[in-house]
């Protein structure tokens, strides 16, 4: 018998750079876009109310975000150069910038708050190496603090979808509303836990179909603004005139897009994790250049400042599909929803209880990631205990009481308001206090 050489076994591709069939790619691709588009949508809604704008303007602004949100995120998948970090990330406007923003735009006008957005995204790109070198700075313990504190003071926001935002209304928080979240809910455990591993990574899609399905004779779903949008919209670049460079708009808005960077490390950071890959400064100075690059060209598109988006960091570690060509395919989709204002009104209609249901799931995943990434330094530490409850008390505060700020300076309340803000630097602070003299392998970060 002669002998034949068994065929060397072939290691199984990286999953962040494998490419699914079109079959899977645009229905993956579509849940990220459900997931995340009421928040691209919420940011600028809000921002126009606040300033006092028309419906027609707040479509245009609307549209913008999503537009941007699109191509910031293909940067970011995708990566040209040395600009995106090429991992499955979802970007999109903040809502740390909202209140800027509205101060902004209403003692100076749009084209100052689209100006100070530009320059505060081309300072992103320029510092996003020297940003990087801080690294070291956020150990496990740091890291993994930051990731809680944003899932957890997101969750909150999940109510007003579900409730309503009007207590006076005759229907706000009514038991069907409730009961239309919670089955959402239920549904996603549900598929999680019993289907196919192919079925379950379309848990959240499934739940949001269903919930609409669900929602229509309820009454809770309203489609009426599909008919009402044109089909074609082209994103102007300044719209609303030639942007104004003042300081007064700059200052605020740089201190904003600092925060963002915090966030978008944490992000960065959790993704790697979720994904297996070691997260070090180049890596990390890519994903911030993208967030700047974003940044300044969400200016020129009317839109505002750009940050990854960390309920789809949820989505990508409940369902494990950590292709980035699904994000990528995400990205697209947004890009065409954005040229396309009767899509975006579709989206926009999907009932705000399912929204909410799928919100309170993806926002708690954030939450336990972080969890997950603290439990790596040692919690059996007094020192690394102090520095979780500060950090929390400080990130909590404001999302409980959301005026306790009120009275400060106007320079600190963007920073303080945000719990996100504020709960990052306490736990960066504290533990460059505390374990300023902790061994070097039980503080050090990602490398």
């Amino acid at each position: 018998m002669r002998f034949r050489p068994r065929p060397r076994a072939t290691a199984p591709p990286d999953a962040v750079d494998t490419v699914p069939p079109l079959r899977q790619l645009l229905p993956l691709g579509l849940q990220h876009v459900l997931v995340a588009y009421s928040g691209m949508a919420t940011v600028p809604l809000l921002i126009g109310l606040g300033i006092g704008m028309s419906t027609e303007q707040i479509a245009v602004l609307v549209s913008a975000n999503v537009l941007v949100s699109g191509l910031a995120t293909l940067l970011q998948a995708l990566g040209v150069f040395n600009i995106g970090v090429r991992l499955p990330i979802v970007m999109g406007s903040t809502f740390t910038g909202i209140t800027p923003a509205i101060l902004v735009g209403k003692d100076c006008g749009l084209p100052a708050v689209f100006g100070a957005t530009i320059v505060a995204g081309l300072l992103t790109w320029v510092v996003a190496p020297w940003f990087s070198r801080l690294m070291r700075f956020f150990p496990p313990i740091v890291t993994g603090t930051i990731i809680a504190i944003i899932g957890f003071s997101l969750l909150p926001s999940t109510s007003k979808l579900i409730a309503g935002t009007d207590p006076a209304a005759a229907d706000f928080a009514s038991a069907t509303k409730l009961l239309m979240a919670l089955g959402t809910i239920a549904l996603v455990v549900l598929v999680e836990a019993f289907a196919p591993a192919a079925v379950a990574r379309f848990a959240i899609l499934i739940a949001l179909v269903a919930g609409t399905l669900v929602a229509l004779p309820l009454g809770l779903a309203d489609f009426s603004a599909v008919g009402e949008a044109s089909w074609f919209g082209a994103v102007q670049p300044f719209a609303f005139g030639l942007p104004e460079f003042t300081i007064a708009a700059i200052l605020p808005m740089i201190i904003i897009q600092l925060v963002n960077m915090v966030e978008s490390t944490g992000d960065t950071i959790a993704i790697g994790q979720i994904a297996g890959r070691d997260i070090g400064r180049d890596e990390l100075a890519r994903a911030l250049r993208a967030d700047g690059v974003g940044t300044a060209f969400a200016g020129v598109f009317n839109s505002f400042t750009i940050v990854t988006f960390g309920e789809n960091v949820g989505l990508v570690s409940m369902t494990r599909v950590l292709s980035r060509f699904v994000v990528a395919t995400a990205g697209a989709l947004l890009v065409l929803i954005g040229l396309l204002p009767k899509l975006g009104a579709a989206v926009a209609s999907l009932p705000g209880p399912v929204l909410g249901g799928v919100g309170v799931v993806m926002f708690g995943t954030v939450g336990a990631i972080g969890v997950k990434i603290m439990a790596q330094a040692d919690l059996g530490q007094a020192r690394n205990i102090l520095i979780v409850a500060v950090s929390f008390g400080f990130g909590l505060l404001p999302v409980g009481a959301p005026e306790f700020y009120a009275n400060l300076p106007g320079v600190l309340q963007p920073v303080l308001s945000s719990g996100i803000a504020a709960g990052g630097i306490a736990a960066f602070l504290l533990n460059l206090v505390l374990n300023r003299n902790a061994p070097a392998a039980a503080t050090a970060g990602p490398r």
